[in-house]
């Protein structure tokens, strides 16, 4: 029994001192203007240490919907299966140094994501400084 609670208390110590929950995982993302759920991003670990995302569903428009503002290699493609999130890395209690896109109008942003519980991320998407940009929380997908 004390194996068990040294243990525990352990793995506390850990988790407290890396300061992060996992943002891994399956994320409904919401409208900041219209408070609508618009789609299913996977966010994974890689190798890298660093953390992307991916749209897996797409939930106010057709499966088949494409970028038709991005620019580059995305331009034209499908959303679903398009990498949006890319380069996240852990700083301090929260993730930044990443970007995103916007396959609204194409455009890519800085970004910067925190936890608020273990359920709800706050995505600041900026243009040079965080000030400048605006707000979205996602919320996991059991």
């Amino acid at each position: 029994m004390n194996k068990v609670i040294l243990i525990l208390m352990f793995l506390s110590l850990c988790l407290s001192a890396n300061g992060q929950a996992d943002i891994s995982g399956l994320w409904k993302t919401i409208d900041d203007v219209t408070g609508e759920a618009k789609s299913h991003v996977e966010i994974i670990k890689k190798e890298d240490n660093k953390y992307y995302g991916t749209v897996m569903k797409l939930l106010l428009e057709p499966e088949d919907t494409k970028c038709t503002n991005c620019k580059g290699e995305k331009k034209g493609q499908k959303i679903k299966g398009m990498q949006i999130l890319k380069d996240l890395q852990v700083y301090k209690d929260y993730w930044s140094y990443g970007k995103i896109l916007d396959p609204e109008n194409g455009k890519e942003y800085k970004c910067s994501i925190w936890m608020e519980g273990n359920d709800t991320l706050v995505l600041r998407g900026y243009i040079g400084i965080s000030a400048l940009g605006r707000s979205q929380k996602w919320h996991r997908v059991e």
